[in-house]
């Protein structure tokens, strides 16, 4: 299999140069020159694999110029320190199932796919003999799932920015804590979007990005967009293992469009699934992208600052991967709306806006502060479980869209333990910290503050980086 550019100017390549590549060299996102396609009989065959070995399978599918053997390797060590239950369902009230999703090592979704990433990575650059910069921005769980599935790595550093301020005592805690050599924690003054906006930047820049060999893991990595579509697959296994194969729905909380991304790519390649419910905080660019087919990002004195902080996000990276197919994979037509984008502030698909449902299965709407607070406080009544606010928005707005007869899956985004603030504040309750976690928390922090700057951040990285 290969990969090309959702802009049409890179030469295809395979699974892992486009790994490495992370924003393709024209600006643009890699996506498969055609998704792979899995039959009945395949999914069959799947339900008795183990969470690793059907990684193996899905992964392989993609990464077709790794050797199935090493492929196995890398998969069996991603997951080797989760619980047996590698992503657990469990039930709620409404008849909604949770998708446990936090089981790793930093408690968040982004583990699920951060930990192959950092095999593969790892993998590729012994054999090319060379060094990777990883150059991302985090709006709270992808810094420290990245930083922990890297650190202490030869030939990978880390430079993750995060936005000052914005996101919860123990996300900072997380990142800020570690103090391995290739970890480089740098606080930007501004909101997320201002951090992926120099992440970009710098990404555009081909000579500055090959003379700094800088690589991304944000959500535009195309490994991590793959790595999440296995657990779309391994969902669907384990809520139809009683009743067989038949629809069902998930329910995603996005900021960046990322992970619903993978359960869209997951529904093109044969999962039978019939809807995907986005929902979105406050920040719900993409609820009204949805609802009305304009696309209207907001600056960063217009996006707010919520208590589902992982959601701040006004400009979703992997919205292209989705626009791509909207428009027939026509690059061209890619190009002319992120011209339009650039040149008016928003661009204008509402003539495509029935497609959506209809052709593609997604659907939207948005969640409050008092709704999560509301949906936390009612799961725990009913059920004993503690959500995270993340996960009580998607909660919230899978209610909205449950239909009889088609199983509603909500994919959970971390452990509640990530927003203790939150949490007491809905049910009154002070969680438990573990005494790892409680030493993590009162650990001296490394983080460097830089303004808004690219030309800072370019001095930094030069500074710091691998050679």
């Amino acid at each position: 299999m290969q990969f090309i550019s959702t802009r049409g100017g890179m030469a295809p390549l395979p699974y892992s140069e486009t790994l490495l590549e992370g924003l393709a060299t024209d600006g643009g996102l890699a996506v498969p020159e055609e998704l792979p396609h899995v039959d009945a009989g395949t999914l069959a065959s799947w339900r008795r694999l183990s969470y690793p070995e059907l990684a193996t399978e899905v992964l392989g599918l993609f990464a077709t110029d790794i050797p199935r053997d090493d492929l196995a390797r890398m998969t069996a060590a991603a997951y080797a320190d989760f619980p047996a239950d590698v992503v657990p369902l469990r039930t709620i009230d409404g008849g909604l199932t949770l998708v446990g999703l936090s089981e790793g090592p930093t408690l968040a979704f982004k583990d699920m796919a951060m930990q192959f990433l950092g095999q593969v990575m790892e993998y590729v650059l012994e054999r090319k003999d060379g060094v990777l910069n990883i150059v991302g921005a985090t709006s709270g769980d992808t810094g420290s799932a990245a930083e922990h599935a890297l650190r202490g790595k030869e030939r990978v550093s880390v430079f993750m920015l995060s936005p000052q301020g914005r996101m919860s005592t123990f996300q900072r805690a997380q990142m800020y804590s570690l103090a391995d050599e290739n970890v480089h924690n740098i606080a930007i003054e501004g909101v997320f979007d201002d951090c992926q906006n120099l992440v970009k930047a710098l990404a555009g820049d081909v000579p500055f990005k090959r003379t700094w060999s800088l690589g991304a893991v944000n959500s535009i990595n195309l490994a991590r967009i793959t790595a999440q579509v296995v657990y779309y697959f391994w969902a669907w296994l384990r809520a139809t293992d009683a009743t067989g194969p038949t629809e069902v729905s998930f329910t995603v909380p996005s900021g960046n469009f990322g992970n619903i991304l993978s359960g869209f790519w997951a529904k093109r390649m044969g999962l039978p699934v019939r809807r995907l419910v986005l929902a979105a905080n406050e920040n719900n660019v993409l609820d009204e992208f949805f609802r009305t087919g304009v696309y209207r990002p907001r600056s960063a004195a217009d996006t707010l600052a919520t208590s589902s902080p992982s959601m701040d996000i006004s400009k979703a990276s992997n919205l292209e991967r989705f626009i791509y197919a909207v428009v027939g994979r026509d690059a061209s037509r890619v190009v002319e709306l992120w011209a339009d984008l650039e040149r008016q502030g928003y661009f204008d698909l509402s003539a495509e806006q029935p497609r959506f449902e209809s052709e593609f299965g997604i659907v939207s709407g948005t969640s409050t502060h008092a709704d999560r607070l509301a949906t936390i406080k009612a799961v725990h009544e009913t059920t004993g479980e503690i959500i995270d606010p993340h996960t009580a928005d998607g909660v919230r707005i899978a209610r909205e869209h449950v239909e009889d007869g088609v199983p509603m899956l909500v994919l959970e985004t971390a452990k509640p333990q990530k927003f203790a603030e939150t949490i007491a504040e809905a049910i009154g309750v002070d969680l438990d910290y573990s005494p790892e976690l409680q030493e993590m928390l009162a650990a001296p922090q490394h983080v460097t503050e830089l303004p808004d700057d690219e030309q800072a951040l370019r001095a930094f990285i030069e500074a710091n980086a691998l050679r």
